[in-house]
């Protein structure tokens, strides 16, 4: 396991859903995240009902600068997804930060595995444990 990563001073990361700012999160998403542009925002509330979700606040304004979400049966299997930091504050290393605190959060359920999906962000996960599939020959997906 690698070494516990913290977030930068003037931030605080929550798994509270009542923190989370559904309008701005949704905003993101929808707007300017390549795997859920045009997400409707029912289809998010629903993805949010359903997760452990994280946020990550700013301690003065209170306003959320990042979100990230985890769907997980918190005994053998957990799917990262929907990783996002504002564009405000990219380059603080928050969003590594956010992804080593919900590593950390899903340590003790003593999970299998933990995957997820991305287009670009490879270095980042890696600097956390993540490797890519070691078979992905064995992995199969069905898309609608």
């Amino acid at each position: 396991m690698t070494d516990t990563v913290r977030l930068p001073e003037g931030y605080e990361i929550s798994t509270d859903p009542d923190r989370l700012d559904v309008d701005r999160v949704h905003g993101w998403l929808s707007t300017d995240a390549y795997w859920a542009t045009g997400r409707p925002r029912e289809k998010q509330e629903r993805a949010i009902a359903g997760s452990l979700n994280f946020g990550v606040y700013d301690t003065v304004s209170g306003d959320q600068v990042a979100y990230a979400r985890v769907i997980t049966d918190r005994a053998t299997f957990a799917w990262l997804c929907d990783v996002y930091v504002d564009r405000s504050v990219r380059g603080k290393s928050i969003g590594t930060a956010m992804v080593g605190a919900v590593r950390d959060h899903l340590e003790p359920f003593g999970l299998r595995r933990i995957l997820l999906a991305t287009h670009d962000a490879h270095g980042v996960y890696e600097k956390l444990g993540f490797r890519e599939l070691a078979r992905p020959d064995q992995w199969m997906a069905l898309v609608f």
